[in-house]
């Protein structure tokens, strides 16, 4: 047996027509085809999906339970596989507490440095963790921003608690929250919340728990008065219960989350932000973006921390040379784009040591600037180089073309698809009849004749992010293209700022679908009931 390639026989997941190849190990093997071609197929579902399971298969019952659960593919059989890293476009998602510091493990040398080398000394490089109740801020315990009441939307002041002033179930006419207020004694419940005095207003929000003087006859002996904002704060925002579910929607009507007041958004209490190093705290590190990060700990010189300083800058720099160095340590993961979550995990497996591993990629060229494209290709043949199977699903022609072989997947897309139209060298490639062949055969055409505008949408003074106070005027009827390096504000001008001058605008962008568990593309796209009336309309229908 070949033990040199990764044998693929007869795969048939989705659109594959029973196809068989040979993948040589130790190589960049880049897939490419139409979108629906097959390549996912191939890579993912089939090669990365039995990888991924047969790996599974050699852990312990504890860890298997607890690992994601991969469906056998439609695949005869699949030789000599590698234990597999699929690095993809899937957002890395996670909690308030997971950030870019957290996911890249740059944060860990960060706190091991502040607790070698910052003064005055605090603690231990752990009490430099938000996640650690050592360290992290009390009043948002760690993540940088609370949530509270907006009373704006919470409260109708053109009505009286009896119509229903307070606009949240369960404080609403009939309810028994209400009858905390209306059965207090304290307020005439037909008065128009408008015309409450200070006092009044003060002791229906945010009156502390307490035992009423007077209460209604009905009032019952052991209840307790308290104002409606921390009575919601308490019942809603700071525990766990079947009923917030339950009151999800109404919740997000009337909860606003703002930075908070205490820690100012850096997540730690006071002692440890006063630990510093040349003036500057961890969380003022963490703000910086990561170029300026690498600059900072690059002025640090102390031959005393050398080795903190050296791994700390090696990881900075692996971020840097993958396109992200616009980012900041203290940004959510869960607003990271498909792309940039792909290169985040990029990042975590440039310092591993572990070899003959099979790295599958999907589209690593996505959302980056050409002038990066070199990086990432330079990240890839190391990982290659250092004895690693490279597998890339790719469009663009700068990273294809770093590939030691082709395989082209064609010749159309769905039914249409799903077979090896080319396999080969990229120079071969120009040769194939397949379309990827016939795009590197043909040489690019610029537009000589451009359309002319037909009026200007004008944005004036955009500051949103890192917008300079800028001034634009985009042409309309034509077709505009705003380009410029990952992070340079693009997305902040085109999705942000321009529906804020013209609501109007239309935004098509690589978020998720907003929906639920039964729907699906004819759902979503309005066709289901077009459908129903046909089908209903030629045969016999239950309704």
């Amino acid at each position: 047996m070949n033990m040199e390639h990764i044998n693929v026989i007869h795969a048939r997941q989705n659109n594959l027509k029973n196809i068989s190849v040979q993948i040589e190990k130790k190589k960049i093997t880049v897939f490419t085809g139409v979108s629906g071609s097959g390549k996912s197929s191939l890579v993912f579902e089939t090669i990365g999906a039995e990888a991924q399971r047969q790996f599974s298969e050699t852990q312990g019952s504890f860890i298997r339970n607890r690992l994601q659960h991969i469906g056998v593919p439609d695949v005869d059989k699949i030789d000599n596989l590698n234990v597999p890293i699929i690095i993809n476009q899937k957002r890395l998602g996670g909690n308030a507490r997971s950030t870019v510091g957290t996911a890249t493990d740059v944060y860990a040398s960060l706190r091991l440095l502040f607790s070698r080398m910052g003064t005055p000394f605090v603690g231990y490089s752990n009490v430099f963790s938000f996640n650690n109740p050592l360290g992290m801020c009390k009043e948002c315990e760690g993540l940088g921003i609370v949530q509270t009441v907006n009373v704006d939307t919470l409260i109708d002041k053109q009505k009286s608690l009896n119509e229903g002033a307070v606009q949240f179930p369960t404080f609403q006419p009939g309810g028994w929250r209400l009858t905390r207020y209306t059965l207090s004694g304290y307020f005439d419940n037909d008065k128009k919340l408008k015309d409450y005095t200070p006092q009044e207003w003060d002791l229906l929000l945010h009156a502390a728990e307490h035992k009423p003087k007077h209460p209604n006859q009905e009032w019952g002996k052991t209840v307790r008065y308290e104002g409606i904002i921390p009575r919601i704060e308490k019942a809603f925002l700071k525990k766990q219960s079947k009923e917030i579910i339950t009151r999800k929607e109404a919740l997000n009507h009337i909860i606003i989350t703002k930075t908070c007041p205490v820690c100012d958004g850096k997540r730690l209490d006071d002692k440890i932000l006063s630990c510093k190093i040349n003036g500057k705290s961890i969380a003022d590190c963490t703000a910086l973006s990561i170029d300026e990060l690498l600059e900072f700990v690059g002025s640090l010189p102390s031959s005393a921390f050398d080795v903190i300083l050296a791994e700390l800058k090696k990881k900075l720099q692996h971020i840097v040379n993958i396109g992200l160095q616009y980012l900041t340590l203290d940004r959510r993961t869960d607003t990271l784009s498909g792309g940039e979550s792909q290169r985040i995990k990029m990042v975590r497996n440039l310092g591993s040591s572990l070899t003959d591993l099979l790295y599958i990629f999907d589209e690593p060229s996505i959302g980056l600037h050409p002038k990066d494209l070199q990086n990432i290709a330079a990240i890839i043949k190391q990982i290659r180089d250092k004895g690693n199977t490279v597998l890339l699903v790719e469009h663009d022609p700068d990273l294809i073309r770093i590939a030691d072989r082709v395989i082209d997947m064609g010749p159309q897309s769905g039914k249409n698809g799903g077979e090896i139209v080319y396999e080969g060298t990229v120079e071969g490639l120009k040769t194939s009849t397949g379309k990827t062949g016939l795009y590197f055969a043909k040489a690019p055409q610029i537009n000589k004749k451009p359309r002319s505008a037909g009026g200007y949408l004008e944005i004036r003074h955009a500051n949103l992010h890192n917008l300079k106070d800028i001034d634009v005027s985009i042409p309309q009827k034509v077709m505009t293209v705003v380009t410029g390096v990952a992070g340079s504000g693009k997305s902040t001008l085109i999705n942000k700022v321009l529906p804020q001058f013209y609501p109007e605008t239309t935004i098509i962008d690589q978020s998720l679908f907003s929906t639920g568990m039964r729907s699906n593309l004819l759902t979503y796209l309005g066709l289901s009931d077009a459908i129903r009336k046909t089908v209903c309309n030629s045969k016999p229908c239950i309704r």
